[in-house]
């Protein structure tokens, strides 16, 4: 009995042992869809933007590059201008030496004697003169010019830097989601949504009847909804945010710029209460855009993954509301 007892104990006292030493199994919950769902929104919100101050820099860089070719067009006449002045100058000097204007013994042997010289030499020194303020002219604002330009050239050297900066960010953000996509695909069965040809087709009877330029953008926006989210892009086979409005906005006669924050410093601030189909729903922080269409729904490319839709204009914190002008 003693031997049995003494058994028993040894074999509570390994496994009690066992216990101790042995490895802890950790589990590991496989993230929820709602979790999953809440991380690519995340970065979807990253991503939007690092898009969308990609999108101003391009703006930025536009601007520029229109301007230094409007300097070049300026520029070019000048130097004409100021080379013509020089060889006026130069002609004037070889004309009145080869002439005898300026030999003094030539000079005093024409009637007039030294006065007439004096004459001669002080219309030269007039005209001489008058050539070489227009000459200081046009070079004073030649220099002005290339000074601009300059100025301009290293604007867009350091805006081409800060886009590939962006470009990289960008291409990190999209490997994030690609991996979150990759779960979404195991949970889900798809990464992203397909585009829906048909769904601005089922959408056309939804189509308020609009006047004017308004309209125009609201059945624009109506015809893209089903595309895909694309950044950068401003259609006509994918979108992102101020791709959508804008390209809403060209499409009836308008230039808005391709950037969320320059489209709210582009359009007239209005109230809630003033709203009316094709005006402007900015969202908190200015890193989101949507076309309102009416009935307190808008029309956005909302993320990447996603297909541009309709639906209410609340979805997220509002900041403002405007008009394109």
């Amino acid at each position: 009995m003693s031997s049995l007892r003494n058994l028993l104990r040894t074999v509570a006292l390994v496994g009690m042992s066992a216990a101790l030493i042995a490895p802890t199994a950790v589990a590991h919950a496989e993230p929820s869809p709602a979790d999953l769902t809440r991380r690519i929104e995340t970065s979807s919100t990253e991503l939007e933007r690092v898009v969308e101050s990609y999108n101003k820099l391009r703006e930025e860089i536009k601007t520029n590059e229109a301007a230094v070719a409007r300097l070049h067009a300026r520029i070019g006449p000048l130097e004409e201008q100021a080379q013509q002045s020089r060889a006026d100058v130069a002609e004037l000097a070889n004309t009145a030496y080869k002439s005898g204007a300026l030999r003094t013994a030539d000079a005093l042997l024409r009637p007039g004697g030294a006065s007439g010289l004096l004459d001669r030499l002080g219309t030269i020194d007039q005209l001489t003169r008058q050539r070489q303020e227009r000459i200081s002219g046009f070079t004073a604002d030649q220099r002005r010019l290339l000074d601009e330009k300059a100025g301009l050239d290293a604007t867009l050297t350091r805006q081409a830097a800060q886009a590939r900066q962006l470009a990289a960010g960008k291409k990190q953000i999209e490997q994030d989601l690609a991996k979150l996509y990759e779960l979404r695909r195991q949970a889900y069965g798809a990464a992203t949504e397909r585009p829906e040809p048909r769904a601005a087709a089922a959408e056309a009877k939804n189509v308020p009847a609009v006047a004017g330029d308004a309209g125009a953008a609201v059945r624009y926006a109506f015809g893209a909804v089903g595309k895909p989210y694309v950044w950068a892009a401003d259609g006509p086979n994918g979108y992102d945010c101020s791709g959508l409005t804008s390209a809403a906005w060209r499409a009836a006669g308008k230039s808005l710029p391709h950037n969320t924050r320059m489209q709210w410093n582009a359009v007239a601030h209005i109230g809630r209460g003033d709203l009316r189909p094709g005006d402007l729903v900015f969202y908190s922080g200015l890193g989101h855009v949507a076309l309102y269409v009416g009935d307190g729904q808008v029309i956005d490319a909302p993320s990447a993954g996603r297909n541009v839709l309709k639906r209410g204009m609340n979805m997220m914190t509002i900041q403002g509301y405007g008009r394109v002008r």
